[in-house]
């Protein structure tokens, strides 16, 4: 088995655990070390029957070890990455075993597909991507690094979602669309023109607000 360190110790961190114990009941493969989080309040406690290691600090010392980073919001999974250059680890990639794709989706490194998710044909996505519970993702997307989809998100096919970008819950995008980088789509929006230009977007029709 590989040793796998969960970076971030809250709600979501603690479904990836949860994702990583489906993987292992049906191949096992990862053994859970414990989570990393930079909050001290939490050091040396368990939760979910892990115990909280350390910081980012800790994964100086952890040779030939995997790592994910559970960390919701893309920003900060991304200054989270970039802390972790020049360090002896490897990034775990965790795809839930009741995801539907098929043979010709590129998944990249670090990249977290939770469970009930649908990915079609010739999908690309990046690294450092969380997908999370019940999202669809067409043909031909482009997915790129460090985007967060939350749960229930449709993308249709020919999308290509930007750098860091955040899709809310229930949110949809129709074929043929590109999301800039570091966009925010809120929750239950719909998504029917391109977005060019960076910011927050809301509604259905989305709009962009200040």
């Amino acid at each position: 088995m590989k040793d796998l360190y969960i970076i971030g110790a809250g709600g979501f961190g603690r479904e990836v655990a949860w994702l990583v114990e489906r993987i292992n009941a049906t191949n096992n493969t990862w053994n859970i070390k414990g989570f990393i989080d930079d909050n001290e309040k939490i050091w040396n406690s368990i939760i979910d029957d892990y115990p909280v290691l350390g910081g980012i600090s800790y994964l100086a010392n952890c040779e030939d070890a995997y790592v994910v980073c559970a960390v919701g919001n893309a920003k900060i999974r991304k200054k989270i990455i970039e802390k972790l250059s020049g360090l002896d680890i490897r990034f775990a990639t965790l795809i839930d075993p009741s995801v539907i794709m098929s043979k010709r989706v590129k998944v990249g490194e670090g990249t977290i597909i939770c469970a009930g998710t649908i990915i079609t044909v010739d999908v690309t996505i990046g690294n450092h991507v969380i997908i999370n519970l019940d999202c669809t993702l067409g043909h031909d997307d482009i997915i790129n690094d460090y985007v967060t989809m939350y749960p229930s998100v449709n993308v249709s096919g020919c999308c290509n979602i930007g750098e860091c970008v955040e899709l809310g819950t229930g949110m949809q995008i129709i074929q043929g669309l590109n999301v800039v980088s570091d966009s925010i789509v809120g929750a239950s929006a719909c998504v029917v023109k391109n977005i060019d230009y960076a910011g927050t977007y809301v509604g259905m029709p989305t709009k962009k607000i200040k």
